[in-house]
């Protein structure tokens, strides 16, 4: 059987009820849901995308745009079971998941979508994107979101490499225009964390436009990359709303 290049497993679970497809930030690797994989309960199975370019993808060239990194996600999918889908996408990634999700509703594969610390895909995310800038400013911009040791970001290899895949994947997002109106028909969840620097519950509200369904904020502890950290509190919410939705779904069939 040919490698799935798209998606990694990293706590298997083959019992579980439903999995959580999970997209990265921009920069971000699969293993960056390491820590939310291992806490969730064995009823939920954790896959994560790795988008071309980074890690054991680096010699790949980056996606040209968000729709195409969706697409080769949604594809790869396929060669999974057919157990029930939740989609999780963490800043940029959110962006992924929604067009992932529009993708698989095609099909009826969609339970519910997760927009973490991200901006919903109608703003200006080009505004607040830093890849035609500096390498210094890239890396004050990684600063100021916070949640990588100050001992990397004065590291010269690390730093080129976060360049590298910040510059790579924002050259997707500047290539990125949603469809107007473009909205998903499932329930969306957004998660902000409290401290988060980028984002605030007033920016947030734009994704209730982009659902047909129902819509909801919650909050968690920390700041931008809370949700991948661990003891982030996000598991057992995720693990709420994901057993909620299986319930009514086994109750409306």
């Amino acid at each position: 059987m040919t490698r799935n290049t798209w998606i990694r497993t990293f706590h298997p679970k083959p019992d579980a009820k439903a999995r959580l497809v999970c997209f990265p930030h921009a920069g971000g690797p699969a293993m960056a849901f390491t820590a939310l994989s291992a806490a969730l309960p064995a009823d939920i199975e954790l896959v994560a995308v790795q988008y071309p370019g980074r890690q054991d993808r680096r010699a790949e060239p980056f996606a040209d745009n968000i729709t195409t990194l969706a697409a080769g996600a949604v594809g790869a999918l396929a060669d999974f079971d057919d157990r029930p889908l939740f989609l999780l996408g963490h800043s940029l990634g959110s962006l992924v998941a929604f067009e992932a999700a529009r993708l698989l509703e095609q099909k009826g594969e969609l339970q519910r979508l997760f927009a973490s610390a991200a901006w919903p895909p109608s703003a200006d995310w080009k505004a607040g994107t830093p890849e035609d800038s500096g390498d210094d400013v890239i890396i004050e911009h990684v600063r100021w979101l916070g949640g990588v040791p100050e001992a990397l970001l004065n590291d010269p290899e690390t730093v080129a490499e976060m360049v590298r895949l910040m510059r790579g994947d924002n050259e997707a997002l500047g290539n990125y225009t949603p469809e107007d109106g473009a909205a998903v028909a499932a329930p969306l969840t957004v998660l902000l964390a409290k401290e988060d620097p980028k984002n605030t519950a007033e920016q947030m509200t734009g994704w209730s436009g982009h659902t047909r369904g129902e819509y909801g904020l919650e909050l968690l502890p920390g700041g931008h990359f809370a949700l991948t950290e661990r003891d982030s509190g996000a598991a057992p919410l995720l693990t709420r709303y994901i057993r909620e939705d299986l319930q009514k779904s086994a109750g409306a069939s």
